[in-house]
Order: C-alpha cells, then sequence, then structure tokens
C-alpha cells in the first residue's frame, strides 16, 4: 500500500484537525521512486523512515514497509507518518521553512 492508498482508507472525519492530513489528499501524486516508507519499532517506539525524501508528490507514491512483528492499525500506522512527517521535534520557523521547501517541486527535488 502507498501512502496515497492509506490516506484514502481511513476516515477523513478521524483527520479533520490534521492540516497535513488535508494537504496530502490535495497532492498528485509524482513520478515516485524506488524508495519505501519503513515503519519498524525502535527502543519502544514506533520509527517512520524516509518521509523526508523527495517532494510530497513523490512521497505519497511511496509504497509502506511495516516490521511484519509490528501489529498496528491504519489509523496507528497514519498517525505515526504523519506524526513523524510534522518534524515535531523542531519550532515553528523551522517546521515552516521545512513545508516550504517540500511544496516548492524545484527546491524539493534538489535538495531532497
Amino acid at each position: 500500500m502507498t501512502l496515497k492508498e492509506l490516506l484514502s482508507s481511513v476516515s477523513p472525519e478521524e483527520y479533520t484537525d490534521y492540516p497535513l492530513y488535508q494537504e496530502l489528499l490535495k497532492v498528485k501524486p509524482e513520478y515516485g521512486s524506488s524508495r519505501h516508507i519503513e515503519v519498524k519499532m525502535v527502543n519502544g517506539e514506533v520509527a517512520v523512515y524516509n518521509v523526508h525524501i523527495g517532494s510530497l508528490g513523490d512521497i505519497v507514491t511511496y509504497p509502506i514497509d511495516v516490521d511484519p512483528d509490528l501489529q498496528v492499525t491504519k489509523i496507528q500506522l497514519l498517525d505515526a507518518i504523519l506524526a513523524e512527517m510534522t518534524s515535531q521535534n523542531y519550532d515553528e520557523a523551522e517546521q515552516s521553512e521545512f513545508w516550504n521547501d517540500m511544496t516548492n517541486l524545484q527546491k524539493a527535488k534538489i535538495i531532497r
């Protein structure tokens, strides 16, 4: 399943307060690449990798590889991915700069 398919498979009502979810629903899928979103358990926490590489149009086309030993629902999986994409560890200015870069297709292709 790709990120775009995961976004479409959950109830939109669950994510009315998530601007990133709303933004990702509008993103037109691009060419993608051979990258995959990886989800696994690391030190007791769900860890998500490869959601900051490429433009948003690329990222929504990436298949999601979940460690077979990790038992998560679609909602838990999407929550973990959205949490990683929102860069919760950064201040507001850093997040704003990040999203400006990610939504600028030419810049995202160059710097990612």
